[in-house]
């Protein structure tokens, strides 16, 4: 009998798979993207809308997710959410619809789309991580263009890059996060037609800018537009929106996965949708609350907060690492920029929320400066 342990038989652990191995190494450099946990804190760190739907509505979302055929996949082409959304966001009528599990699912399809041996990602820098990050995943290559001192889109440098990189796929975040600001509308038009491949405006934050590039999308053919419901109110239901051309849309349609848009989803986002006003006006509750906060944060001496036309703001403060440490000893949660980018040094953003959540995250900012 052969014994099975013996040294012949043995695997010799030195040659087993390992992760480093098997994956790819730029894979295993990176690091996950990290969700603070927020239990029992004032939650200002992820851009949410702090207001729930009002009860009547409540109520209509329940009615709906309990008539919810969940033993049967969901409508692979969500038709009457697409129905809707084209009402709610104005889409032209030229104009095609793809829907993804939260803009983050757009961009992978996107990158995935343009993501042949040698293709070139480019985007601003600082700006949405996922852009990178997801470009890395994907095998592209990520060429990121510094915005100026006052993080405005440096167009010099921008059409310099260009020239050079030809990239095949360009993000423009307008507004941008983590900085707040719209880009000069100019600019973006002169990045346009600079561009020899696609294009995208990512517009998570247009409810807050009230600016928007969607009636603008027919005279430029390599031109898409990301929409989101997550800053509106609809953060738990991830639905992302890109609109565009048909035969861009239809081409980075073949990448979705499907039945990718849940049957929850699409009923409860359309019947949302339905009461659009309320969401309108929880956004104009945000914007005067962010003209608050801003005020605010301009009085408290060593802070320099910068203008926004989202529902956030960014602001430098000496040593802000630990001054986040004890706002969240305060049990208030924003977000640490501070080594995230080298415009960034000293950097914290925080999210606008309700008046009270604002006047304590302000409280707590004042004591812990010291």
């Amino acid at each position: 009998m052969i014994d099975p342990m013996s040294n012949s038989k043995r695997i010799n652990n030195s040659m087993r798979p390992s992760p480093e191995t098997v994956i790819r190494p730029e894979i295993m450099a990176l690091q996950s993207y990290h969700v603070a946990d927020a239990t029992g804190m004032v939650k200002l760190d992820a851009m949410e809308n702090p207001y729930r739907l009002p009860q009547a509505v409540l109520d209509q979302l329940s009615a709906v997710t309990i008539t919810a055929e969940i033993n049967r996949y969901p409508d692979p082409q969500a038709l009457a959410l697409k129905a809707m959304l084209r009402q709610s966001l104005q889409i032209p009528d030229q104009l095609e619809i793809l829907l993804g599990n939260g803009s983050d699912e757009i961009i992978q399809m996107l990158i995935m789309a343009v993501a042949k041996p040698g293709a070139v990602v480019l985007g601003v820098e600082p700006a949405f991580v996922m852009f990178k990050m997801i470009s890395v995943l994907c095998g592209a290559r990520f060429v990121g263009v510094p915005l100026d001192t006052e993080f405005n889109l440096d167009l010099d440098v921008m059409l310099a890059v260009i020239e050079k990189e030809s990239p095949q796929l360009i993000f423009i975040a307008y507004p941008n996060n983590p900085t707040g600001n719209l880009f000069d509308s100019e600019r973006i038009e002169r990045v346009i037609a600079a561009a020899p491949g696609l294009v995208v405006i990512d517009e998570a934050y247009q409810a807050f800018a009230e600016k928007t590039f969607m009636d603008r999308l027919l005279q430029y053919p390599n031109v898409v537009l990301m929409r989101t419901l997550s800053k509106s109110g609809l953060a738990g239901l991830r639905l992302g929106v890109l609109v565009g051309a048909r035969a861009w849309i239809s081409a980075i349609d073949k990448l979705r996965l499907p039945y990718n848009i849940n049957v929850l989803t699409q009923l409860t986002a359309a019947k949302v949708l339905a009461h659009e006003s309320l969401l309108a006006e929880q956004a104009a509750l945000l914007r005067a609350e962010r003209t608050q906060l801003y005020l605010a944060l301009q009085t408290i001496a060593g802070v320099v907060v910068y203008q926004s036309a989202a529902n956030f703001l960014l602001f430098r403060i000496a040593d802000a690492t630990t001054v986040f440490n004890r706002l969240k000893d305060q049990g208030v949660l924003i977000k640490d920029l501070n080594g995230s980018h080298k415009a960034l040094v000293n950097c914290l953003r925080v999210t606008v929320g309700k008046p009270e959540e604002n006047a304590q995250f302000i409280a707590a900012l004042r004591a812990s400066i010291y």
